[in-house]
């Protein structure tokens, strides 16, 4: 309930307390006052218990500028820039802007513009790999929290996820959030009070998917969890089965039964092949969704145009009519092949022959044994298709096991373990880091399975090092041709003993050319993938050698533009997932390199391609996107390989593998264009080409001419720090800010927020690796803004910001007076309880603008660029002091004449800042959600700047 004292002091109104004068803020109660300092942040607001001040807060006015501290044009339009810049509830058509660290694109605005058409949000964001996903989802979570719709959130996503969205939210939308998962939870649950979870303490968080599927901890998480849900790679966790997959389901379906729950869910493969799973994911949007699985057509396709309203699906092309569209890089892919030959060749018929044999012994005893001889068969020839050290690894792994080392007590889940080791199909970890190698089992009582495969491992080490590795060999062929062109390679390999033998080889060859070769693999906790990725930031030529534990998780389009398969995935997707790391939003190179590399007389190598990943880049070449296998993945390997291991054939003979496959490839082509199809026509409803850009570009342009964009905090950070004395040094494409020439004082500030040595900046994003992003909420950008306001308004310094000025200068004809003013105006948000409307929520918007009057008449609300222009005029001749005085104190001396046309300003100003909010959250009064807008007056004169016209003698 809002009490007397809070109305007296409503947010936006002025006080003076202990002495000097603070801003009051929304959230203030009757004998709480939440207070900014007048010329601080958000960050330096405080707490006043009224009752126990010895002075009782009273209102306050606000001083007018000072004649005697006149300064130049300059330091007034210092000024001006530092007070837009400071701006975090700035005016306008969202609420958000002024709290994020990045500058969305047009097209990622139109999740967000969705969201707003509806009363409960329920989205699924399914755009292509790279264009930004988890900025589309953010600012969605973001601006709900600064219209005061919502008060907490978490993020839902795979583990391996869980510090990627920690770090995204902090670093660019200003959200600090805790991580959930079994690591983190006893820390944050200890001295919880009685009857409260993690939940119910901490508004933001980062849960781990597989923390809180389980029956023990769902129902605690769907009493406490918050009202907005952000579900990442959200389609696996609605495949239909038992045990972990069921689990996800019941989550998921158990949050969507709350009706007033926001969810909005991400996917770049929301149809994996699975029609139900499809379904399932749609039903979580809105119930009635789920039977568009069974619907006549007619009625199916009333329901997709609904659909539409909840579901974005956009491809690269999508993108095309927006101004953004040059940002994407141009994804030039090709294929490198070598010869399985000569003693490599030679060992690799010889295994292929005793893994059939491995099979065909087996036949005649029971299923387990069949399967288990099937999968260390089959593991065999997939490391042996590597390298010598997985082919190694795998061999060891069978002499182990003949020599009397067997698994058959984990027999009970041996078909779905072991498809996980193998193949490249979905798991129900979404991304398997296990790389061991089922063994099998055998019947050696005479040792010469044992004989053999000693033989075997002592050839296979022989084999190592580009010499006798035609595989090895031709990748550093291939990689010097990148490096040579100026390119920063990732290399993917599908195990970690080959990943750390190829990065082995390649430091010792590149080494010598000066690049810097790491190896990072599942072997690493995430927290340190992504440091050692880092580390390499500091190398102007770089190269990465990986398994798929970065496939997902690691955004590395900032340090790496090539990427080269050195094993090729069974998957189509997990090929897109390797290039989408590099081939993404931010991504600064204009072409990013992707080759495949294969044995071109390699029975394995051959079915992948053949039948798998060449349709599905046939297809993604089409469409645009990729289209997910249209089966189970892993029947249709299995079904491959049954081809290359029960119906012969060698490397000699690779004209005869032609053959093998034929019922295989033509399964799934069939199944393949129906995939396509639906794919196609999805695209058409799904891209949302109804919101197109002359419609949200506006948007956005309104928030940043309120907030101010790039080309405004570059010329801020190189005026304020030059007249600070520290000027940026220009560099290549960069600059550097020398910290350590600043003034003391400042410097202690900027130590206090971790800026403590000079920084490479850009004020361009995407930077270049190793260079810091300058935007408009940096905190350099707002210490700058906040030392400069406190200088300017206490009157210490006219030469750095100045609040009034006169100059004689060309861009003028006649005698004008510009007002800079700061306006504040209350947002009310009232939501709808049975029959009525309740307060919600008091928020507080202000803005900057600049008033102009010619000669004595009224003065104009000016915009953007009238205004810079007017407060860049430059001075055509010096004014003598005393002149400069005079004009400065006739035009305050109009103040109380203008103070109703001020205030007539910032009531309009009001008015259309509730027409923008009702605009883009047509959440209206129907459907539960009501705004009102009062402006806060008096207005804050901030500067007042007398500009004459230059008369040439």
């Amino acid at each position: 309930m809002i009490m007397t004292l809070v109305e007296t002091f409503q947010p936006g109104s002025l006080v003076k307390a202990r002495g000097r004068e603070w801003v009051v803020l929304p959230d203030s109660e009757a004998d709480l006052l939440h207070l900014r300092p007048l010329g601080g942040s958000d960050e330096d607001s405080t707490l006043i218990y009224v009752p126990l001040e010895a002075t009782p807060p009273v209102p306050a006015t606000f001083p007018p500028p000072n004649p005697e501290m006149a300064g130049s044009q300059a330091a007034g339009l210092l000024l001006r820039d530092s007070l837009r810049l400071k701006l975090r509830a700035g005016a306008g058509p969202f609420r958000s802007f002024g709290n994020i660290s990045v500058e969305p694109r047009g097209y990622q605005l139109v999740p967000l513009l969705m969201a707003l058409k509806l009363d409960i949000v329920r989205l699924l964001v399914a755009d292509d790999v790279g264009i930004g996903k988890t900025i589309e989802a953010s600012l969605i979570a973001r601006e709900l929290l600064d219209r005061g719709e919502i008060q907490r959130f978490t993020v839902i996503c795979p583990p391996h996820l869980c510090e990627q969205w920690q770090q995204e939210l902090a670093t660019k939308f200003n959200i600090q959030t805790e991580v959930v998962r079994t690591g983190t939870a006893g820390r944050l649950e200890r001295g919880l009070p009685v009857g409260k979870s993690i939940f119910d303490v901490y508004p933001f968080t980062v849960v781990s998917l597989d923390y809180i599927k389980s029956d023990r901890r769902r129902d605690e998480f769907l009493r406490a969890c918050p009202e907005f849900v952000i579900v990442e790679e959200a389609h696996t966790c609605v495949q239909a089965g038992t045990g972990t997959k069921h689990q996800r389901f019941m989550l998921l379906k158990g949050l969507a039964e709350n009706p007033n729950r926001h969810m909005v869910m991400l996917t770049a493969t929301p149809h994996s092949g699975d029609d139900e799973a499809f379904h399932n994911l749609l039903g979580l949007l809105r119930l009635d969704f789920r039977s568009l699985l069974d619907l006549p057509d007619k009625q199916r396709e009333k329901l997709r145009q609904e659909l539409a309203l909840y579901m974005v699906q956009r491809r690269r092309p999508d993108i095309a009519e927006w101004k953004d569209a040059t940002i994407f890089p141009d994804r030039k892919t090709a294929e490198a092949t070598y010869l399985l030959d000569g003693a490599w060749g030679k060992l690799f018929d010889e295994v292929l022959t005793y893994a059939r044999q491995m099979v065909e012994r087996a036949e005649e005893k029971g299923l387990l044994q069949q399967r288990m001889n099937w999968w260390a068969a089959l593991a065999l020839l997939r490391c042996l298709s590597s390298s010598p050290a997985a082919a190694s690894i795998a061999l060891r792994t069978r002499l182990k096991a003949v020599e009397g080392v067997t698994e058959s007590d984990q027999a009970a889940g041996v078909d779905r373990q072991a498809a996980e080791t193998v193949l490249d199909g979905e798991s129900d970890d979404l991304l398997n880091l296990d790389e061991a190698v089922p063994a099998g089992t055998v019947d050696d009582a005479d040792g010469a399975d044992a004989k053999i495969l000693k033989g075997l491992i002592e050839r296979a080490d022989a084999l190592k090092g580009p010499k006798n590795d035609p595989k090895l060999g031709k990748l550093l062929e291939e990689l010097l041709k990148l490096v040579d062109a100026g390119h920063n390679p990732v290399v993917f390999c599908r195990y970690i003993a080959t990943a750390h033998y190829v990065a082995e080889h390649l430091a010792e060859m590149l080494g010598r050319k000066g690049v810097e070769v790491i190896a990072v693999t599942g072997e690493l906790a995430s927290e340190e993938r992504e440091e050692k990725v880092g580390s390499l930031m500091d190398f102007d030529r770089r190269l990465l050698v990986a398994t798929d534990c970065l496939s997902e998780g690691i955004n590395l389009q900032g340090l790496f533009d090539a990427v080269i398969h050195y094993d090729l995935s069974w998957n189509p997707t997990r090929h897109e997932q390797r290039e989408g790391r590099v081939d993404r939003f931010g991504q600064r190179s204009e072409v990013v390199r992707a080759l495949m590399l294969y044995g071109e007389n390699n029975p394995v190598d051959g079915a992948v391609l053949r039948v798998i990943l060449r349709k599905a880049e046939q297809i993604r070449k089409q469409l645009g996107v990729l289209v997910p296998l249209p089966a189970d993945t892993n029947k249709i390997m299995q079904a491959i390989m049954e081809a290359v291991l029960l119906k012969g054939g060698s490397i000699a003979a690779p004209k005869q593998q032609l053959d093998l496959f034929a019922t295989q490839e033509a399964e799934v082509e069939t199944a393949w264009e129906s995939a396509r199809e639906k794919a196609k026509q999805s695209q058409t409803i799904f891209a949302q080409r109804r919101l197109r850009p002359e419609e949200v570009l506006p948007e956005w342009q309104k928030a940043v001419a309120v907030l101010g964009g790039e080309d405004d905090v570059e010329r801020f950070v190189q005026t304020a720090v030059e007249r600070l004395g520290a000027p940026l040094e220009k560099g290549s494409n960069v600059y550097r800010l020398p910290v350590e020439h600043l003034p003391i004082g400042l410097k202690e500030r900027l130590k206090a927020v971790g800026i403590t040595k000079g920084l490479k900046v850009s004020f361009r994003n995407p930077p270049a690796a190793g260079v810091e992003f300058i935007h408009r909420s940096h905190a350099m950008v707002s210490t700058l803004a906040d030392h400069i306001v406190e200088v300017a308004l206490a009157g210490e310094n006219s030469d750095l910001a100045a609040r009034s000025g006169a100059i004689f200068t060309k861009t003028v004809s006649v005698k004008t007076s510009a007002y800079l003013l700061r306006l504040r105006s209350q947002l009310t948000v009232e939501v709808r309880e049975d029959t009525r409307f309740v307060p919600s929520s008091v928020l507080l918007s202000e803005e900057c603008v600049v008033v102009a009057s010619r000669g004595t008449g009224s003065p104009n609300l000016l915009t953007n660029d009238e205004a810079l222009t007017l407060m860049a005029a430059e001075p055509a001749k010096n004014m003598d002091p005393a002149m400069r005085r005079q004009q400065v104190e006739a035009a305050l001396g109009r103040l109380p004449v203008l103070q109703d046309l001020f205030a007539d300003v910032a009531n309009r100003r009001a008015t259309e800042l509730l027409e923008d909010h009702k605009r883009v959250r047509q959440a209206s009064d129907a459907k539960g959600i009501r705004y009102s807008v009062a402006a806060c007056l008096p207005v804050d004169v901030i500067g007042v700047y007398v500009l004459l016209p230059s008369v040439s003698l």
